[in-house]
């Protein structure tokens, strides 16, 4: 199916010192650069809408340009909140895609393998997300102290892609606009109106870089990568 992708990347970095994560040198490329060439590489995606900080625009269609990036259709500006800057970048979507991949621009890794098969699983769901299982006891703390553990077999680290059809995605932000929510995560949208989510599995490697660590941690599974090939 036909298939839009939104790559978010319009936060602070915070976490990062100050310092923007995607415009971070990773191999021969920038982050972003990295990350746009994954969904490039793949056959079902159509279109990538960026959304970015404005001031972060212009470095972003140059390394577009120098990784040989053709499927960027536009770049806009983000909200003040994640879902937010999501929404503008839908607003950017074609009118001929039947799918939108929402993907964070500062998971680079992920693997077009993965995205191409949380495509399927969105087309025939309705919606999927990329996904590891928990590895550790995860506990529910309340003012300190431990209420719960949850059972870890049925725990999972949700990543992205998030792909959902259009008009399940459109109506999860109708929903979400009427009623004055913020959600933090693309399922939550679609799960506020009852829709389906498939748990796409995928793997460790997809990791969201946040902090001068993990850009560390990204070469090293980049190089490791790289030499399997």
């Amino acid at each position: 199916m036909n298939t839009s992708a939104v790559i978010v990347c319009a936060g602070s970095s915070s976490r990062m010192g100050g310092v923007n994560k995607i415009l971070l040198p990773l191999g021969d490329r920038l982050v972003i650069g990295v990350t746009m060439q994954a969904f490039q590489n793949c056959e079902s995606i159509g279109e990538i809408v960026i959304v970015a900080r404005e001031s972060d625009i212009p470095v972003i269609k140059a390394e577009a340009e120098a990784a040989g990036i053709t499927k960027l259709a536009s770049c806009t500006t983000g909200g003040a909140t994640r879902q937010e800057s999501v929404i503008n970048g839908i607003r950017c979507i074609s009118k001929d895609a039947e799918l939108v991949a929402i993907h964070d621009g500062a998971r680079p890794l992920v693997k077009t393998e993965h995205i191409e098969q949380v495509i399927k699983d969105a087309s025939v769901f309705g919606g999927a997300t990329l996904g590891v299982p928990v590895k550790d006891t995860i506990k529910t703390v309340d003012d300190g102290l431990i209420v719960d553990t949850p059972p870890r077999s049925s725990l999972y680290i949700t990543q992205t892609p998030q792909i959902f059809r259009r008009s399940l995605y459109f109506e999860g932000i109708d929903f979400a606009l009427e009623h004055r929510l913020d959600f933090t995560d693309d399922c939550q949208l679609v799960e506020a109106i009852g829709g389906k989510v498939y748990m796409t599995k995928g793997d460790y490697t997809n990791i969201k870089i946040t902090t001068p660590e993990d850009i560390r941690l990204a070469e090293t599974l980049l190089a490791m990568e790289k030499e399997k090939r």
